[in-house]
């Protein structure tokens, strides 16, 4: 079993600044990606970035130039810094990862409980 501890959200106000982040531990074998996804009441969950075991990092449209994803594989870490912030960035965030555990063949994907980000003045 894999399991995805997430910290940080709260309040901030637009313009202002919040930093996430999540705790992969247990049966880690292989990380195929760890990230970030939102979810606002109503609609699908989407991305906002995420990380390759390779090191590839992805961001969507709306997170370029204002977030920055990192992960220290050290510590099974993934940190998301959130800069700039706007009231259209208030949701819930969900940590999530595709890890194959030892002795498995097949990857699965993993969230954490979420954390709710609130983007207001």
């Amino acid at each position: 079993q894999v399991h995805l501890v997430e910290s940080g959200g709260g309040l901030e106000q637009p313009g202002g600044s919040l930093s996430l982040s999540c705790a992969a531990s247990g049966n880690i074998g292989t990380l195929a990606f760890i990230g970030w996804r939102r979810q606002v009441p109503g609609k699908e969950r989407e991305l906002v970035a995420e990380v390759s075991g390779r090191g590839n990092i992805e961001y969507a449209e709306t997170a370029k130039g204002r977030f920055t994803i990192s992960f220290d594989s050290a510590k099974n870490t993934v940190t998301l810094q959130m800069n700039n912030l706007r009231p259209e960035d208030t949701a819930v965030y969900y940590c999530y990862a595709d890890v194959r555990e030892w002795g498995q063949v097949q990857f699965a994907d993993y969230w954490g409980q979420g954390t709710q980000v609130t983007v207001s003045s």
